[in-house]
């Protein structure tokens, strides 16, 4: 089971995360913090994360698709998926799929 911590607060289930507006939602719940600022962490698998803007997104395990319109990008493991980010860096393991960045560096396969 992964451990996801948005802003410091950890939530011990989930699989798919969707940051819309000021909304954060981990399988359709409901999770928002109370900050401006939104920084996501996930220790272990993800299948989805979406967020339409984030300071950071942090995986320490595996990832499916990962998909923001800003924030970097960091995934230590494979992605089986996609990884795009409008304007920010990826740095990430083996990508299955495609990487894109419209404004950032893109840093692939170096775990």
């Amino acid at each position: 089971m992964s451990t996801i911590r948005i802003n410091g607060m950890t939530i011990t289930a989930g699989r798919n995360i969707t940051v819309n507006g000021n909304r954060v939602f981990v399988d359709g719940k409901d999770v928002t913090p109370n900050a401006k600022e939104i920084k996501i962490e996930v220790s272990g698998d993800v299948e989805r994360l979406e967020a339409d803007a984030c300071n950071s997104i942090s995986v320490t395990g595996n990832a499916g698709n990962i998909a923001t319109q800003s924030g970097d990008v960091n995934v230590c493991g494979n992605v089986g998926g996609s990884v795009q980010t409008m304007s920010g860096d990826v740095d990430c393991g083996p990508v299955s799929g495609s990487v894109s960045s419209m404004s950032g560096n893109i840093r692939q396969g170096r775990f």
